[in-house]
């Protein structure tokens, strides 16, 4: 039963998490934190954090690590658990693999109509809303800490990473390690 719940979520979130993987953080965390309590928020925002370090897709990271830690908290073997990794993440590829390929044989020949441009026109604040979303579901104690000390601490981070990411294009590599060098200092 939890497999189908894996594939029906994902399949789900694939198919409406417009905009791309951190548009469908917000989605991922309503339904495997919220809605079924697969993950505690903690377990999430480490997801995150390593679905952000690792190469690829961060959607497609998000959806793989849930699988396995959603099984493996399910009381399943590690075994198991790459069973879940595996049907999550070809359930959330699978509605974008199946939509592409109906989409491109129409979208060339009607991509100039008026109707098309219109959509898109429409479709892209949307997507800006749904990564606002996304930041601000990240914006918690989980991530910011409880006391004021690691909240000042916290904040100045991320100011230094806005900052350094957006007015000077700093690797977000570089930035990555840049913040664990500082958490192992400061906390």
């Amino acid at each position: 039963m939890l497999f189908l719940q894996l594939f029906y979520t994902f399949f789900k979130i694939g198919l409406f998490g417009f905009g791309g993987g951190y548009a469908m953080l917000s989605m991922i965390q309503g339904e495997v934190v919220t809605r079924y309590g697969w993950l505690s928020t903690s377990e999430f925002t480490d997801i995150v954090a390593l679905s952000q370090m690792t190469p690829g897709p961060i959607g497609i990271n998000s959806a793989t690590y849930v699988g396995y830690t959603a099984v493996v908290n399910a009381g399943y073997s590690h075994a198991v658990g790459v069973i879940g990794s595996v049907i999550t993440t070809l359930s959330v590829v699978l509605p974008s693999f199946i939509l592409m390929i109906v989409i491109s044989r129409f979208f060339l020949k009607f991509q100039k109509h008026p109707a098309v441009e219109a959509v898109f026109r429409g479709l892209r604040p949307g997507v800006v809303g749904l990564l606002a979303a996304a930041a601000l579901v990240l914006m918690n104690g989980e991530n910011f800490g409880t006391d004021t000390y690691q909240i000042v601490i916290s904040s100045l981070l991320f100011i230094g990473v806005f900052i350094a990411s957006y007015r000077y294009k700093v690797n977000p590599i570089m930035l990555i390690v840049i913040c664990g060098v500082l958490g192992y200092a400061f906390y």
